[in-house]
């Protein structure tokens, strides 16, 4: 893997970079070093950002976006929600955006709700969809789970009187860094008996190991057809192609801040196959938490005391949502419709995030995960190497470790990077993610970032007596 090659990539997939807000060396507040191996650095030179699966970058236009929703508010206060002086009524604010976000995660329009954020809208559909009945009580979900999706799942039992022993986990085998589908089917056969709800990460968060969505929900709707399946969508949407609908999938819940790029803490959505909505009458719906927003529109506002559910996962809402917050991620997706949706981008991630396995695989400094010398200086890749089972992340695990910081090898990789204007995720104590991203990142940058890694370990090997 060369710069050349990296530059020939460049030439045929294209970048939609010039549509982002680009952090620099100057609005980060770092000092541009001098460099002897790479391009000249000036406070205006561009960081390579590769830390789009913790917070996405800004598009240009979110800005635009969100000064005419200012503007509004300036303009007309309480009268915008239903007489806009540029755009949608506040009072259907979202309702432009199920256009948008359905083919992001293959649902039909009445499947999909932008709304809440995410572990409230988990928590929101676990309520609904756990249903405890007879032995059939416990949740199947994995041992490495996200510590908010934890925090549900053990909650919610409790709700329902139970305890901890009511929470299957499935842990990573000895010697592996990733699950299986195998795995997984195996846990559900042992368990089919008592199994109320299994809910997985469609991506992995600290690994990036993309799980089987299709299969693992089909092998669990033919064994039992009781069992409810959900899935935890935070690093998978905006990622990589999804079909909730086509694979029966009953409920799933996302975050917007990462892959789709609508801001820290930005709005979120839900996905509810439509036969659950289907029926929705005053007296014919399946009990959920609800509020106003959920509601009927046409009878929203006569304030009544009837709960008529809107026939389609808008009847989850329960609140009006956040205008702001709303218009910052329907600038991102409308950015995603322009340059062909998720199937068109994860053609060019494939190739860049093989591009930078192949360019760390090459490397001195690479250790397989069967070698089990833990005092050789280098990295593993925890996440998975076939292109097929992960989505544009890299998860890497450097060695030794120490427990003092500034001895720590994790540490000072990233501290190298960030002081030359590489944005990453660490991962304490050892691991550093790396994700590319197809919309605003290059083959040239990926390239660049993996020199500069390197360099960071030479600099550690020559000074390697400090690390004893």
């Amino acid at each position: 893997m060369s710069l050349q090659q990296a530059n020939q990539l460049d030439e045929e997939f294209p970048t939609y970079k010039s549509e982002f807000a680009i952090p620099t060396f100057e609005t980060l507040g770092i000092s541009p070093p001098s460099v002897t191996n790479g391009p000249t650095l000036t406070p205006s030179t561009e960081s390579i950002y590769l830390c789009g699966n913790s917070l996405g970058l800004m598009p240009k236009q979110t800005k635009t976006a969100i000064l005419a929703e200012l503007t509004a508010w300036e303009h007309r206060a309480v009268e915008s929600h239903f007489n806009h002086p540029s755009s949608t009524p506040w009072v259907d604010i979202d309702l432009p955006l199920l256009p948008l976000v359905a083919p992001i995660v293959g649902a039909k329009e009445n499947e999909v709700a932008v709304m809440g954020s995410l572990t409230a809208n988990l928590n929101a559909l676990l309520i609904h969809f756990y249903k405890p009945k007879g032995k059939r009580t416990k949740i199947l979900f994995e041992k490495q789970a996200f510590p908010s999706d934890f925090y549900a799942f053990l909650n919610l039992v409790k709700l329902f009187g139970y305890d901890e022993s009511h929470l299957i986990q499935v842990g990573v085998e000895k010697g592996k860094t990733h699950l299986t589908t195998e795995q997984i089917k195996r846990f559900v056969d042992e368990n089919i008996d008592e199994l109320a709800l299994v809910c997985f990460p469609g991506i992995q968060y600290y690994t990036g190991q993309l799980f089987d969505i299709a299969e693992i929900t089909r092998y669990i709707k033919e064994k039992s057809s009781d069992i409810k399946v959900g899935w935890d969508l935070a690093h998978a949407v905006g990622n990589v192609p999804l079909h909730l609908h086509d694979w029966n999938v009953d409920f799933a819940a996302w975050c917007s801040y990462k892959y789709l790029n609508s801001g820290p803490g930005g709005i979120a959505g839900i996905y509810v196959h439509e036969h659950y909505t289907r029926d929705n009458t005053t007296g014919h719906f399946q009990p959920r938490l609800a509020g106003w927003w959920g509601n009927n529109s046409d009878e929203r506002f006569k304030m009544l005391e009837k709960f008529d559910p809107i026939n389609s996962a808008l009847s989850y809402r329960m609140s009006n949502p956040s205008v702001i917050d709303t218009v910052a991620v329907r600038s991102s997706l409308e950015l995603f419709a322009k340059v062909g949706g998720v199937e068109t981008l994860r053609k060019k991630s494939i190739k860049l995030t093989q591009f930078l396995q192949d360019l760390l695989t090459s490397s001195k400094y690479y250790i397989k995960q069967d070698d089990t010398d833990g005092s050789k200086l280098g990295f593993k890749i925890l996440t998975p190497l076939n292109p097929s089972e992960r989505g544009c992340q890299l998860s890497i695990l450097f060695q030794p470790h120490f427990d003092d910081k500034e001895k720590n090898v994790m540490e000072r990789v990233n501290k190298y990077l960030h002081d030359r204007g590489i944005i990453c995720d660490e991962r304490r104590p050892d691991v550093i993610r790396l994700a590319p991203l197809p919309l605003y990142n290059t083959f040239t940058e990926t390239y660049h970032a993996s020199q500069r890694l390197f360099e960071a370990l030479d600099a550690i090997e020559q000074n390697h007596t400090l690390l004893k």
